[in-house]
């Protein structure tokens, strides 16, 4: 795992004080979605840092609509630290893939769209079975519909 990755793993995880349904393992799953979700128009680092911090400012375990937000807002306060060698353009791509996945469906954008394939493969978790109609990659429709859950 790159190491700007593993290190914003390890951060987040050290902070989490909610349960495992939004935590670890599931931000664990979501980071392996996203590696098979990964082609030549996908940024790998912008997909492995969303798995870690797309959940990380969750309030509580339930409905909370505005925990992308604060991770988009929260991503920019760690640019001082664990993010300061990750590009404007990285950072701005993750930022919008944080703030959008639980309230857009899909953005054209190859990374972002990947970012959001990548949580939404792990949907079984909350037993809901992912619908390949409902997921933004073409990759991410194939792994759905081949995959017994």
């Amino acid at each position: 795992m790159d190491r700007i990755i593993e290190d914003i793993r390890e951060y987040v995880h050290s902070r989490w004080t909610l349960g495992e349904l939004h935590g670890i393992t599931h931000w664990d799953r979501v980071y392996e979605n996203g590696r098979k979700l990964l082609d030549s128009d996908v940024n790998p680092l912008v997909v492995g840092l969303f798995a870690y911090l797309h959940d990380s400012c969750r309030m509580n375990d339930g409905a909370d609509l505005e925990h992308g937000m604060r991770a988009a807002e929260w991503i920019e306060e760690l640019r001082e630290t664990y993010l300061k060698d990750v590009s404007r353009e990285d950072i701005d791509l993750l930022k919008e893939a944080c703030r959008l996945h639980t309230i857009a469906h899909k953005t054209g954008n190859p990374t972002i769209d990947a970012c959001f394939d990548s949580d939404r493969l792990d949907l079984w978790r909350v037993g809901i079975i992912p619908d390949p109609e409902r997921l933004a990659t073409e990759k991410g429709k194939e792994i759905a519909r081949n995959t017994n859950y």
